[in-house]
Protein backbone atom coordinates (compact mmCIF):
# COMPACT_ATOMS: atom_id res chain seq x y z
CA UNK A 1 0.00 0.00 0.00
CA UNK A 2 1.43 3.35 -1.05
CA UNK A 3 0.25 6.92 0.66
CA UNK A 4 1.23 9.97 -1.20
CA UNK A 5 1.23 13.09 0.38
CA UNK A 6 2.48 16.70 -0.25
CA UNK A 7 5.64 17.44 1.33
CA UNK A 8 5.08 20.42 3.69
CA UNK A 9 8.49 20.71 5.68
CA UNK A 10 12.00 19.29 5.15
CA UNK A 11 13.06 16.19 8.10
CA UNK A 12 16.18 14.26 7.92
CA UNK A 13 13.95 11.33 6.37
CA UNK A 14 12.65 13.80 3.35
CA UNK A 15 16.77 14.92 2.98
CA UNK A 16 17.76 11.02 2.79
CA UNK A 17 15.06 10.05 0.44
CA UNK A 18 16.41 12.69 -2.27
CA UNK A 19 20.03 11.29 -1.19
CA UNK A 20 18.76 8.01 -2.24
CA UNK A 21 16.50 9.05 -5.32
CA UNK A 22 18.28 11.93 -7.25
CA UNK A 23 20.60 9.47 -8.47
CA UNK A 24 18.24 7.08 -9.53
CA UNK A 25 17.06 9.91 -11.55
CA UNK A 26 19.90 11.71 -12.56
CA UNK A 27 23.85 10.78 -12.86
CA UNK A 28 24.29 14.54 -13.52
CA UNK A 29 22.57 16.37 -10.58
CA UNK A 30 23.48 16.39 -6.90
CA UNK A 31 20.56 15.64 -4.26
CA UNK A 32 19.32 18.79 -2.99
CA UNK A 33 20.25 19.91 0.15
CA UNK A 34 18.04 20.49 3.09
CA UNK A 35 18.07 24.14 2.21
CA UNK A 36 17.22 23.91 -1.77
CA UNK A 37 14.27 21.67 -0.69
CA UNK A 38 12.33 24.08 1.79
CA UNK A 39 12.78 26.90 -0.56
CA UNK A 40 11.09 24.40 -3.78
CA UNK A 41 8.86 23.38 -0.68
CA UNK A 42 7.85 27.02 0.05
CA UNK A 43 7.39 28.19 -3.23
CA UNK A 44 4.06 29.31 -4.35
CA UNK A 45 4.47 27.43 -8.37
CA UNK A 46 6.23 24.31 -6.53
CA UNK A 47 4.35 20.93 -5.31
CA UNK A 48 7.07 18.45 -3.75
CA UNK A 49 4.55 14.86 -3.32
CA UNK A 50 6.26 11.94 -2.16
CA UNK A 51 4.94 8.13 -2.40
CA UNK A 52 5.34 6.56 0.99
CA UNK A 53 4.69 2.40 2.35
CA UNK A 54 2.79 1.48 5.36
CA UNK A 55 6.07 1.92 7.40
CA UNK A 56 6.62 5.70 6.25
CA UNK A 57 9.39 4.76 4.30
CA UNK A 58 10.18 7.41 0.58
CA UNK A 59 9.38 5.25 -2.17
CA UNK A 60 9.07 7.74 -4.69
CA UNK A 61 8.55 11.41 -5.79
CA UNK A 62 7.93 14.23 -7.67
CA UNK A 63 7.11 18.05 -8.19
CA UNK A 64 3.93 19.78 -9.89
CA UNK A 65 4.77 22.84 -10.66
CA UNK A 66 1.73 25.39 -12.02
CA UNK A 67 1.58 28.84 -12.95
CA UNK A 68 -0.40 31.33 -14.66
CA UNK A 69 0.31 32.89 -17.98
CA UNK A 70 -1.67 34.73 -19.83
CA UNK A 71 -3.39 31.74 -21.92
CA UNK A 72 -4.60 29.70 -18.72
CA UNK A 73 -3.04 28.02 -15.75
CA UNK A 74 -0.59 25.26 -16.74
CA UNK A 75 1.36 22.33 -14.88
CA UNK A 76 4.33 20.50 -15.71
CA UNK A 77 5.31 17.28 -13.93
CA UNK A 78 8.83 17.46 -13.43
CA UNK A 79 11.85 14.99 -11.71
CA UNK A 80 9.53 12.14 -11.33
CA UNK A 81 11.35 9.35 -9.30
CA UNK A 82 10.38 5.84 -8.06
CA UNK A 83 13.12 3.98 -6.44
CA UNK A 84 14.22 0.71 -8.07
CA UNK A 85 12.89 -1.55 -5.57
CA UNK A 86 9.50 -0.12 -6.13
CA UNK A 87 9.13 -0.08 -9.35
CA UNK A 88 6.30 -1.66 -11.26
CA UNK A 89 4.36 -1.83 -7.64
CA UNK A 90 1.95 1.13 -8.60
CA UNK A 91 4.18 4.29 -7.29
CA UNK A 92 4.82 5.95 -10.51
CA UNK A 93 0.91 5.60 -11.30
CA UNK A 94 -0.07 6.94 -8.00
CA UNK A 95 2.26 9.47 -8.24
CA UNK A 96 1.00 11.25 -11.45
CA UNK A 97 -2.84 10.37 -10.44
CA UNK A 98 -2.44 12.39 -7.49
CA UNK A 99 -0.56 15.07 -9.53
CA UNK A 100 -3.16 15.12 -12.08
CA UNK A 101 -5.65 15.85 -9.80
CA UNK A 102 -3.75 18.64 -7.88
CA UNK A 103 -3.86 20.53 -11.15
CA UNK A 104 -6.94 19.95 -12.34
CA UNK A 105 -7.89 21.88 -8.73
CA UNK A 106 -5.30 24.21 -9.58
CA UNK A 107 -7.44 24.94 -12.76
CA UNK A 108 -4.25 23.99 -15.33
CA UNK A 109 -5.58 23.33 -18.80
CA UNK A 110 -3.06 21.28 -19.49
CA UNK A 111 -0.01 18.99 -17.35
CA UNK A 112 2.92 18.84 -19.17
CA UNK A 113 5.75 16.26 -18.93
CA UNK A 114 8.93 14.89 -21.27
CA UNK A 115 10.75 11.82 -20.29
CA UNK A 116 13.84 9.96 -22.43
CA UNK A 117 12.82 7.37 -24.72
CA UNK A 118 15.04 5.44 -22.72
CA UNK A 119 12.39 5.29 -19.79
CA UNK A 120 10.21 2.40 -21.29
CA UNK A 121 8.21 1.52 -18.75
CA UNK A 122 7.48 5.13 -17.44
CA UNK A 123 6.75 6.19 -21.13
CA UNK A 124 4.43 3.47 -21.23
CA UNK A 125 2.62 4.97 -17.64
CA UNK A 126 2.28 8.29 -19.43
CA UNK A 127 0.12 6.87 -22.19
CA UNK A 128 -1.83 4.67 -20.61
CA UNK A 129 -2.87 7.89 -17.92
CA UNK A 130 -3.92 9.90 -20.96
CA UNK A 131 -0.77 11.80 -21.87
CA UNK A 132 0.00 12.14 -25.64
CA UNK A 133 2.88 13.26 -27.48
CA UNK A 134 2.65 16.61 -28.78
CA UNK A 135 3.60 18.13 -32.06
CA UNK A 136 6.61 20.29 -30.82
CA UNK A 137 9.80 20.71 -30.59
CA UNK A 138 11.84 21.33 -27.22
CA UNK A 139 14.67 23.26 -26.87
CA UNK A 140 16.81 23.77 -23.95
CA UNK A 141 19.33 26.50 -23.93
CA UNK A 142 22.20 25.65 -21.32
CA UNK A 143 23.98 27.92 -18.83
CA UNK A 144 27.22 27.11 -18.47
Amino acid sequence: MVTIRIAENVDVNLVEAYERLTPQLSSSSPAPTADELAAIIRSDSSTVLVAEDESGEILGSMTLVTFQIPTGVRAWIEDVVVDTKARGQGVGRALNEFALQLAEQAGAKTVDLTSRPSREAANRLYQRLGFVPRETNVYRYTFN
